[in-house]
């Protein structure tokens, strides 16, 4: 059987669905190599922003290793083969549409106020990289879509550097769900100088290993984010 074009919402998801009935219909086994971003987003008809936020969530769940490199080193090495881990990450995509904004704003205060107080002075140069990286695209954005793009790139870094698997993956399910609210939220700012203020904030306190400093930044950022929403 080969890739088949995605042709639902949420291609991300598409994408870890199929990549999870390669593996099983496949017999792909631990070690072996899926093929490279590019070429999975040209074989499934998505975007390669579509294939990399897949990837970021198989390699969140501990399914895959990201390997740089080109040809055929290109691509991510299966380092576990994942049951039934994706199935219930799916279910909690769509599980989570059904919550009020006011449940998921308190839930991402709890989580990413602990995620980013663990955050905090374990920062790799390469995760500060990827985090001032994000910072950079979200300054050049064009629209408030591309924007919130690279803002959850930010926090899911963040949320990633917590060392807590199972609260990146919950991170990973919240930012889907709020996408649309979160455009909503920049458009209803009018100009996202505050909210880069707040990720420069967040990035100094996590860079400086200030744990009550970052968790401060990241409640102020989220209030701004969910004015009315937040926890009461």
């Amino acid at each position: 059987m080969g890739w088949e074009p995605v042709r639902r919402t949420r291609a991300f998801e598409d994408v870890i669905a199929q990549i999870e009935r390669r593996i099983a219909d496949d017999g792909l086994t631990v070690g072996d190599r899926l093929p490279g971003e590019r070429q999975l987003a040209e074989q499934l008809q998505v975007s390669r922003a579509s294939v990399r936020e897949a990837m970021r969530v198989l390699e969140t769940l501990g399914v895959i290793s990201s390997q740089a490199g080109r040809g055929p080193d290109a691509g991510a090495v299966l380092t576990s083969r994942p049951a039934g881990a994706l199935a219930d990450l799916l279910r909690l995509h769509v599980g989570l549409s059904s919550l009020s904004m006011r449940e998921v704003a308190e839930t991402r205060m709890m989580i990413e106020q602990w995620a980013v107080r663990h955050a905090a002075g374990r920062a790799s140069p390469a995760h500060l990289e990827r985090l001032r990286e994000a910072i950079g695209r979200m300054e050049r954005a064009a629209t408030p879509e591309e924007f919130v793009l690279h803002d959850a790139e930010f926090h899911l870094t963040v949320a990633e550097l917590s060392g807590n698997r199972l609260l990146a993956a919950t991170m990973q399910a919240l930012r889907a769900t709020v996408r649309t609210y979160a455009v909503r939220a920049v458009r209803r700012l009018g100009t996202t100088d505050l909210l880069m203020d707040d990720h420069r904030k967040i990035y100094e306190a996590i860079e400086t290993g200030d744990p009550e400093a970052a968790a401060t930044a990241i409640a102020g950022h989220l209030a701004r984010a969910y004015p009315g929403d937040g926890p009461s």
